[in-house]
C-alpha cells in the first residue's frame, strides 16, 4: 500500500479545522457558566449562588458523568443565548429557574458547574452548580440512571469549593462572603419518587418494607442532615423548594393514559405529604440553627397554578411535551434529536415529558423573587439578598 504524502495545504487545513473545534468545545463549556452582566447589584448585590438538585437546575455536571441522564444533545439549549442556542446539559430550552434567578438577583454569570473543567479559581466567586439530572435526597435514587450526583454527594463537593475560597480570599474574606452575601438554593425530591419510591420493579423492595409515611421520614431526616452540614460550612440563606404536582407531568400522564384534565393521584398525594412536613422542617432549622435562614418555596402551588389556568398566562398546551416522542403527551421518550418539536416553544409549560419549558421557568422564578408568603416565606428572594 502507498502512502501519498500529505500537502502543505492540507496539513494547514486540517490545522484550522482542529483549531476551530478546539475553540467551539471550549465555548460551549465557558458558556454553562456565563451569564449577562447586569445591573441589578442592590446592596453590594449577589456574592455566590451556590446550587443543588437535580435535573431541574442541573447547568451541565452530567455532561462528566457515565450516565443515561443527560441532555447535551439537540434540541436542549435551543433558546439558551449564552451558548447560542447549543446544548449545554441544562434539561430545559433555555434557563432553569436557578439561571433566572442569578441574574435578576445581579449575579454577573451563572453558576459555573462543579464538574466542568473551567471550574477554578475566580470563576467560582459568581456561584457554583452541584446539581445532577437524576440526583435524589436518599442515595438510592436514581440507580436506574447508572450515575448520578445524589445530594450528599452535592454537599462534600461543597467542602472542596469552601476550601478554594479561603484560598481565594482568605479564611475571614471567604467566611463573611459565603454567610452574608451567597445564597444556598436547594430543589431536590420529585426523584426520591418518581425513580425510587413509585418507580416499577426497582421500588418493589421499599414500597413491601417502608410506608409513604416511614419513607418520607426518612427523606426528612436525610435532608436535615444535609442542610445542617452546609450550615457548618458557614451556609446562612437558603432557599429550598417544595416538590411540585409530580403526578401531572407528560411521563406520568402519558404511562397513564390520562385525560389531559387528569393527574396521577398517588404521585400528588405523596408529593403533598412530603412538602407538609418539609415545611415544618425548615421553621424547626429556623429556630435552632442561629443566624440561618430558610426559605420555603412553595413550587407545588406555583406550577399547579401554570396547568390549571395556563391559558392566563399565554400558554397553549399543560399538558404534552414541546419536546418528545411517544403517546399523547409526548411523554415517553425525553427530548433528543429525534423527538418531535413544537413550533411555538414559549406556549408550551412543558419542554419535555418531565421539564418545563424556559417561559414557565420564567414566571415561576419571577414568583420566587417578589411574590408574596403564599408563595414563599418568610420572605422572598429579592429580601433575602439584601438581609
Amino acid at each position: 500500500m502507498v502512502t501519498k504524502a500529505s500537502s502543505p495545504r492540507r496539513d494547514m487545513d486540517v490545522t484550522l479545522f482542529l483549531f476551530s473545534f478546539l475553540l467551539t468545545l471550549t465555548a460551549l463549556v465557558e458558556a454553562a457558566g456565563r451569564g449577562v452582566t447586569n445591573n441589578n447589584n442592590k446592596n453590594g448585590g449577589l456574592g455566590a449562588s451556590f446550587i443543588f438538585g437535580d435535573s431541574l437546575v442541573d447547568a451541565g455536571n452530567n455532561n462528566y458523568l457515565p450516565t443515561l441522564s443527560r441532555a447535551n444533545m439537540k434540541p436542549n439549549g435551543i433558546d439558551f443565548k449564552a451558548s447560542g442556542g447549543n446544548p449545554t446539559g441544562r434539561f430545559t430550552n433555555g434557563r432553569t429557574i436557578g439561571d433566572i434567578v442569578g441574574e435578576e438577583l445581579g449575579s454577573a454569570n451563572y453558576a459555573i458547574p462543579f464538574l466542568a473543567p473551567n471550574a477554578t479559581g475566580k470563576a467560582l466567586l459568581a456561584g457554583v452548580n452541584y446539581a445532577s439530572g437524576g440526583g435524589g435526597i436518599m442515595n438510592a435514587t436514581g440507580r436506574i440512571f447508572v450515575n448520578r450526583l445524589g445530594m450528599d454527594v452535592q454537599v462534600d463537593f461543597f467542602n472542596t469549593t469552601r476550601k478554594q475560597f479561603d484560598d481565594l480570599l482568605g479564611k475571614d474574606k471567604a467566611k463573611e462572603y459565603i454567610s452574608k452575601k451567597s445564597i444556598f438554593s436547594i430543589t431536590i425530591g420529585a426523584n426520591d419518587f418518581l425513580n425510587n419510591y413509585l418507580f416499577p420493579l426497582l421500588s418493589v423492595g421499599t414500597r413491601l418494607t417502608e410506608t409513604p409515611d416511614i419513607f418520607i421520614d426518612d427523606m426528612l431526616d436525610h435532608l436535615r442532615d444535609q442542610l445542617t452540614r452546609l450550615y457548618q460550612l458557614d451556609a446562612r440563606k437558603f432557599v429550598i423548594g417544595n416538590v411540585g404536582p409530580i403526578g401531572c407531568i407528560p411521563y406520568q400522564k402519558t404511562i397513564n393514559q390520562l385525560n389531559e384534565d387528569e393527574c396521577v393521584d398517588l404521585a400528588n398525594k405523596l408529593a403533598n405529604q412530603y412538602n407538609v412536613r418539609l415545611k415544618s422542617l425548615l421553621e424547626d432549622l429556623n429556630k435552632k440553627l442561629p443566624g440561618a435562614m430558610f426559605v420555603h418555596a412553595n413550587v407545588y402551588d406555583l406550577v399547579m397554578e401554570l396547568i390549571t389556568n395556563y391559558k392566563k398566562y399565554g400558554f397553549k398546551s399543560a399538558t404534552k411535551a414541546c419536546c418528545g416522542n411517544g403517546g399523547q403527551y409526548a411523554g415517553i421518550i425525553p427530548c433528543g434529536p429525534t423527538s418531535s418539536l413544537c413550533e411555538e416553544r414559549d406556549k408550551y409549560v412543558f419542554w419535555d415529558p418531565y421539564h418545563p419549558s424556559e417561559a414557565a421557568n420564567v414566571i415561576i422564578a419571577k414568583q420566587l423573587l417578589y411574590g408574596d408568603i403564599k408563595v414563599i416565606s418568610p420572605v422572598n428572594l429579592s429580601k433575602l439578598r439584601d438581609m
